[in-house]
């Protein structure tokens, strides 16, 4: 797991002729070859290729590892954000531990989708097509090109069914603990997703 690393078990109906596995240098290779970058690398002598997908890997590994902290400190900077706004709006006593919370709690059908894409895993991904980012179809970006506008692919990838799950969980949470109205709250956290959705995609786009 730490590796990143899925064997397929050889349930009836697998094909299980050779070991298939998904690790660190697959997932850094597949994003290469996905973005901007992908022609530049075709054309890069085969030690600088490998020279490249190492770092890359092992980038790649890194940022996994530290997945937690950087999870952890989304939370922290959506919960400041949603506080402060319901703060201004409501004129309410609302606690930055109860947004904290709500953010918390309101982002756990997230872990729906994980578990899809852990499944999709053992169900026999494309290793070549495996995109890390945007591994099942919850979302329009995923039957679209990564190497193609990229500020269309990710906002394309906004509107994917858990993300909207989650602002429509949040947006409740606030609206029970402030004197908002629940439709009022979602709209508050969908703008605040939608804000940060274009920047985003404003600098993959400057960026790519």
């Amino acid at each position: 797991m730490g590796a990143l690393a899925v064997d397929l078990i050889c349930f009836p109906g697998f094909h299980c002729g050779h070991r298939r596995q998904i690790g660190f240098e697959q997932i850094a290779h597949n994003q290469i070859e996905h973005s901007s970058r992908a022609e530049r690398f075709d054309k890069l002598p085969p030690e600088q290729q490998a020279r490249q997908l190492r770092f890359a890997a092992a980038l790649t590994r890194y940022i996994a590892y530290a997945s937690p902290v950087t999870i952890l400190l989304a939370f922290l900077l959506t919960a400041v954000a949603l506080w402060a706004t319901f703060k201004l709006v409501a004129a309410s006593d609302l606690s930055f531990g109860t947004a904290m919370a709500i953010v918390a709690y309101g982002s756990l059908p997230g872990l729906i989708g994980a578990l899809l894409g852990i499944i999709s895993l053992f169900a026999g991904v494309d290793r070549e097509g495996f995109n890390v980012k945007n591994p099942i179809a919850t979302n329009p970006a995923y039957f679209m090109d990564p190497a193609g506008s990229k500020f269309v692919y990710v906002m394309a990838s906004a509107l994917d069914i858990f993300v909207i799950w989650n602002i429509v969980v949040m947006g409740i949470g606030f609206a029970l603990n402030t004197k908002v109205k629940r439709s009022n709250a979602i709209l508050i956290v969908a703008a605040w997703y939608v804000l940060w959705k274009l920047l985003a995609a404003g600098l993959a786009a400057a960026t790519s």
